[in-house]
């Protein structure tokens, strides 16, 4: 029986969404932009919409009164953050936070995952119990640390002075800037650890038991696997835990608020609760706007440095 052979063309330009290919040029493919749309259209409606005004607001003396004109200063609200020196403490501080508050995630959340990693008896109910503190509320936990770290009264004090007789006075943790910051910062391990040990358990999964049963072989203990084997085949894991947490660091906020508000005397100030008391305390929403628009860019020359870095590190210079 005959066949009849019907042109590669032919036979697409029937279905829906697809448009016939034009001699000589790519076939344009519409079903896939349709799928975006609805995305792209919540993206524009809830992010770019706002980063598009707040970005118009920052270059003015912005009149909240609805009333009142807003009067265009151009970048003197940008010039007025880079000469405010309360900011740059805020900066300061934040950069403070970093250096606690990463390493101490990278290298606990790293350690609980390779424990885990192993054959440990009861390891899904440790995954789960080390994972609670991600999934609390900031506010209940912010709350309950502000409690431990009460000059009288608060628990840390008491163990320190009252059980264990460590120091010859209650410390107060929240009225001064480094005790402050250390308080903050140690909530904001216990609240990340538990993150990072999840994003390493999935890395180490990958990692070839081949290659740990030849080290094995070869003599090496179990430092050494990890070292040799197991790091270097998280390495790209580990940048992208890195610059989350980095980012994440610049943005925290509410522990600050609502354990120290900044004080004393601005000592404990971040830059994300400087910017919300310009905004809401001062209403000074153009300045509040140029200083997060400051803070981009800091956190993007931060990031790619980091990249930077890595990737030089890592043997992928170009």
């Amino acid at each position: 029986m005959a066949t009849l052979t019907v042109p590669r063309e032919s036979r697409t330009s029937g279905r829906p969404g697809v448009a016939p290919r034009r001699p000589g040029g790519r076939r344009f493919e519409l079903t896939p932009y349709l799928f975006l749309l609805p995305g792209m259209a919540l993206f524009c409606v809830i992010v770019a919409y706002p980063l598009g005004r707040s970005l118009q607001i920052s270059f003015y003396d912005w009149a909240v009164v609805p009333t009142q004109v807003s009067r265009f200063i151009g970048f003197d609200n940008y010039v007025r953050g880079l000469q405010d020196s309360q900011f740059w403490l805020s900066l300061a501080n934040v950069g403070v936070y970093l250096v606690i508050t990463v390493p101490g995630q990278v290298v606990i959340g790293m350690l609980i995952a390779v424990l885990l990693d192993s054959k440990l008896p009861g390891r899904t109910l440790f995954r789960v119990l080390f994972y609670l503190p991600v999934v609390t509320s900031w506010v209940v936990v912010a709350l309950l640390f502000k409690y431990l770290f009460t000059t009288d009264g608060g628990a840390i004090n008491w163990v320190l002075h009252d059980t264990l007789h460590l120091v010859d006075h209650n410390i107060a943790w929240l009225q001064g800037r480094w005790t402050g910051l250390m308080a903050v910062s140690i909530l904001g391990i216990w609240k990340g650890v538990g993150w990072a040990m999840v994003i390493f358990l999935a890395a180490l999964s990958g990692v070839s038991a081949d290659l740990k049963e030849a080290a094995a072989l070869d003599g090496a203990n179990a430092w050494h696997r990890f070292l040799n084997v197991s790091l270097p085949a998280i390495r790209k894991t580990l940048l992208f835990v890195v610059v989350l947490l980095i980012i994440g660091g610049f943005n925290v906020f509410i522990s600050v608020l609502l354990m120290t508000n900044g004080g004393p005397a601005g000592g404990t100030e971040v830059p994300l609760t400087y910017m919300y008391k310009q905004a809401f305390g001062f209403l000074d929403f153009g300045y509040a706007s140029a200083l997060s628009f400051l803070l981009a860019i800091a956190i993007a020359v931060v990031s790619f440095v980091q990249f930077r870095l890595f990737r030089e590190d890592s043997g992928e210079r170009r």
